[in-house]
């Protein structure tokens, strides 16, 4: 007889892990249409992650840093200005 704590356990831990390994990298198309939107703008993308439910793009222009922070459907909801002290 199989352990069911131990199946339990498993069939609990594969979504999470699922979960973790979407939050590092977005799918390439959507990075693709992150980059295409960002640099249509005049930014220069450096990085692309997906975090706490909302992908993060990291970009700069004019000699300032720019954190992205972008909704499913590729809408900028927050930018904040990276300064040097962080």
């Amino acid at each position: 007889m199989r352990n069911p704590i131990k199946l339990l356990a498993l069939a609990l831990a594969l979504p999470a892990a699922a979960a973790m390994a979407s939050e590092t990298a977005p799918s390439p198309d959507t990075e693709a249409k992150i980059r295409d939107l960002l640099t249509g703008q005049g930014y220069v993308v450096t990085e692309i992650e997906a975090e706490d439910g909302l992908f993060e793009a990291e970009a700069t222009k004019n000699g300032k840093a720019y954190e992205f922070h972008l909704n499913d459907q590729i809408e900028v909801v927050k930018i904040e200005e990276d300064s040097e002290d962080d």
